[in-house]
């Protein structure tokens, strides 16, 4: 019914930008929560940024001051903005949303496919 599709990844020195997008399509009445996560090879899943509604943002304390996260409810697309990129920020990452496809349903979590971001020394 919704699909997440991330774009923006890739291979990038260490010091270097990406911008990472996350696109959602389908059945859409409203998006609660938007965030980002990343898995790095043999480690769990982290939140890395979430974003409500209106607007509200929380990180995860090691990207705190290089990574901004942003939406467009009108495009119901949620964007990360990566600066100062580290090696140890080397993962694939994922987008998450809350979306509820009726005024009057239920909320469901949706995951898009993830993109790998690797950052080199």
């Amino acid at each position: 019914q919704v699909q997440l599709v991330e774009s923006g990844g890739g291979p990038v020195q260490a010091g270097g930008s990406l911008r990472l997008s996350c696109a959602a399509s389908g059945l859409i009445f409203s998006i609660n929560v938007m965030c980002w996560y990343r898995q790095a090879p043999g480690k769990q899943r982290e939140l890395v940024a979430a974003i409500t509604s209106g607007g509200s943002t929380n990180y995860v304390d090691s990207v705190k001051g290089r990574f901004t996260i942003s939406r467009d409810n009108d495009k119901n697309t949620v964007y990360l903005q990566m600066n100062s990129l580290k090696p140890e920020d080397t993962a694939v990452y994922f987008c998450y949303a809350e979306v509820m496809s009726t005024g009057w349903g239920s909320q469901y979590a949706y995951w898009g496919q993830g993109t790998q971001v690797t950052v080199s020394s």
